[in-house]
């Protein structure tokens, strides 16, 4: 069975009778993708977990993405380097150039069933193209919600040629894969309705949970037992909502309520933030139980980034048993109940997001509450199932006939046009 994702709803339906067997082991996926190894971030890690999960079940594996000399990630299967160019003042990211003439020959050594194309930059292009030319079924993950990024690079007036783009790219995938029914609203909102598939991702509730929490660690940070900390969890870029979490923790400091604030990760954006908030408690990047022990020791999470598609560290807060603030927008609004397991905000709304930080800093009854609320709705997340409908959905994709293959997609295709919706 396969879930498609329509409205708010998340619906069931049955895979097409009379299909013949495919067996795991005659799948040969080849996957495309942007971070793979080279950079240890939600799409990296999320989509390692993916291929140890599929090499597991006996799915042959081929990865194409770029990397660097010494990678932060211990990566997961076979990974075929690309070639790649670092990005124009954040060279931490990677920028593929396509596929070299090497890549093409191991692909074609490989032979691959399914290409997946997780990124739809000249690599994704590539594959698609490869897919087209000898007919093998392409398939495609949602991870980044591109169009979010534009304003903080002072491209917006490039929204529309991005959504045309990717209109025509997703055109000719026979499944989009998307992490919440917010996110697939969006894509839907621009054109891109056909075949949305849901997929979301999981969490390791073995690691992250509320007995990861540590009063000695803590008091290693120079916090004490009764003091309430804020936290925020993610890569420190300004497109993760950092200047709300900065004004929110200056007018909690200005109106002299109790607290601590803890930021935990690295980036670009560090430096500034060090001298914008000199009381808060900076760890640099944690992983593992370092990082479980980092969010189970807080008390509150404020995450105001709306340029998530799912909210990987949202989702880690609440196994932690952290109630969480967040933005209202793709991505955290798919997880957290309002008023339930934490509180909502307007993406921009300082006011909103220092009203719900407040309420919960100043009442440790409704904390309590909330953080068994989230670590229970937390645990529906659990990882092996939500990798495991990604393998069902390939065995669907096996299983098809020819007449559901590219051929068909090329038939209905959204190409750019001019006047589409941006």
């Amino acid at each position: 069975m396969y879930s498609t994702v329509t409205g708010d709803e998340v619906r069931l339906d049955p895979t097409e009778e009379g299909r013949e067997e495919v067996h795991d082991s005659q799948m040969r996926v080849a996957l495309f993708t942007g971070a793979y190894n080279h950079i240890a971030d939600g799409v990296s890690l999320t989509l390692n977990r993916l291929v140890e999960f599929l090499e597991r079940h006996g799915v042959n594996v081929m990865v194409f993405a770029p990397t660097v000399d010494d990678p932060p990630i211990q990566h997961h299967g076979t990974l075929a380097a690309v070639s790649s160019i670092s990005v124009p003042r954040r060279p931490e990211y990677r920028f593929s150039l396509g596929l070299s003439r090497s890549a093409r020959q191991k692909l074609a050594s490989f032979e691959p069933t399914i290409l997946h194309i997780a990124t739809p930059d000249l690599l994704g292009r590539a594959a698609l193209a490869y897919g087209r030319k000898h007919d093998i079924p392409i398939v495609s993950s949602y991870h980044t919600h591109f169009s979010s990024y534009l304003k903080y690079y002072h491209l917006t007036a490039f929204e529309g040629t991005l959504w045309s783009y990717l209109r025509w790219f997703y055109g000719h995938c026979e499944h989009i894969y998307v992490p919440s029914p917010s996110m697939a609203d969006v894509l839907r909102n621009h054109g891109i309705s056909d075949r949305l598939l849901y997929w979301p991702r999981g969490v390791d509730t073995s690691r992250f949970n509320p007995a990861m929490r540590s009063l000695d660690w803590r008091k290693q940070l120079g916090v004490n037992d009764d003091e309430v900390v804020v936290s925020l969890v993610s890569r420190l870029v300004w497109e993760k909502g950092l200047s709300v979490f900065v004004d929110v923790v200056q007018r909690l400091e200005q109106m002299g309520v109790a607290h601590r604030t803890m930021v935990v990760g690295d980036g670009p954006a560090r430096t500034d933030l060090e001298q914008q908030l000199p009381n808060a408690i900076f760890t640099g990047y944690l992983a593992d139980e370092s990082l479980a022990r980092a969010y189970a020791s807080s008390d509150v999470f404020l995450f105001p980034s709306q340029t998530e598609t799912f909210g990987n560290v949202t989702l880690e807060a609440m196994a932690s048993g952290v109630p969480t603030v967040c933005a209202d927008a793709t991505g955290s609004n798919a997880l957290v109940e309002s008023g339930v397991t934490g509180y909502l905000a307007p993406p921009t709304d300082v006011d909103t997001f220092f009203e719900s930080v407040h309420r919960l800093i100043v009442d440790p009854k409704l904390r309590s509450t909330m953080s068994h609320a989230a670590a229970e709705r937390a645990r529906q997340y659990a990882w092996d199932s939500v990798l495991n409908r990604m393998l069902c959905y390939y065995r669907d994709i096996q299983k098809g006939s020819r007449a559901t293959r590219p051929a068909h997609r090329k038939s209905v295709a959204v190409r750019p046009r001019v006047g589409s919706p941006a």
